[in-house]
């Protein structure tokens, strides 16, 4: 584990709890530098901050979580957590008796107000599960809205492949490289066809469609930590800033700043 981050633990408690009389129950806390070791539990779960950057790894994907996006973990799913700096951290968990209708698989979605502020109202009903009949059916709209969610698109696949970890591996490490497949080709001792088709065929994507993705991922990392577009830009390999925001916004619609704009706004409506 990276030693720069402590172990987080107490929100993990209540995955474990199976009682159909509380079929959601929603903590809340301010974590910083703190890493919840790969674990799995029975009930669903529900991740969301509304200040800081967490990067969640279930499996072979890895998902960078900002304030404009949510989290959801279906039940028994082994996941890791990382909490980068301050998070302001959000979970509700729910019951496997309460699982009927909701997603199957894990997937990072962009969370609309309404569901936030549900989450905010579960949350503030405590954890001691004595729930009235109108925080009965509040729980019930929640999961309505729940079982409607989509995936957005920023994950980022890894793999097992002995081969293509080790390229993974080395572009993970240098962000801003600009070497070709063939490079890296070199570097695993295989013909740059095989290493395409490995990537195709192990992470669903070609590798500049992957490398641009891992940008991407990093970009809003850092723009979670409030660094500089024309920094973050630099730090990625861009020869200007221009550049890099039109890589961002023809993947996710919008420039950077704006991206920022939309997140403090998010969160500005939390605290008003």
């Amino acid at each position: 584990m990276n030693s720069q981050y402590r172990t987080y633990r107490v929100a993990t408690d209540f995955g474990y709890k199976v009682d159909s009389s509380i079929p959601v129950v929603g903590y809340t806390e301010m974590v910083t530098n703190e890493m919840c070791i790969s674990h799995s539990h029975p009930r669903g779960q529900l991740i969301y901050a509304t200040r800081g950057v967490m990067n969640v790894v279930v499996g072979n994907n890895i998902w960078v979580v900002n304030p404009l996006q949510g989290l959801w973990l279906p039940g028994g799913v082994e996941h890791q957590v990382t909490f980068q700096k301050d998070v302001n951290y959000y979970s509700v968990f729910i019951d496997p008796s309460a699982m009927e209708g909701l997603p199957e698989n894990s997937f990072s979605f962009d969370i609309p107000m309404f569901l936030k502020q549900l989450v905010f109202k579960i949350i503030s009903f405590g954890t001691s599960g004595n729930l009235t009949d109108s925080q009965r059916r509040i729980i019930a709209v929640f999961l309505d809205e729940l079982a409607l969610i989509m995936p957005s698109a920023t994950f980022l696949p890894t793999t097992n492949d002995e081969r293509l970890q080790k390229v993974v591996e080395l572009l993970m490490s240098d962000v801003s490289s600009k070497q070709t497949i063939d490079y890296y080709a070199e570097l695993s001792f295989m013909s740059s066809r095989t290493l395409s088709r490995l990537f195709i065929k192990e992470l669903g994507m070609n590798f500049s469609d992957w490398r641009t993705r891992m940008k991407l991922l990093e970009a809003i990392k850092r723009l979670g930590e409030k660094q500089s577009i024309k920094e973050i830009a630099l730090d990625l390999g861009y020869e200007t800033a221009s550049a890099f925001i039109f890589m961002f916004k023809k993947h996710l619609g919008t420039t950077p700043s704006n991206y920022i704009l939309e997140d403090e706004n998010e969160s500005d409506k939390m605290i008003a």
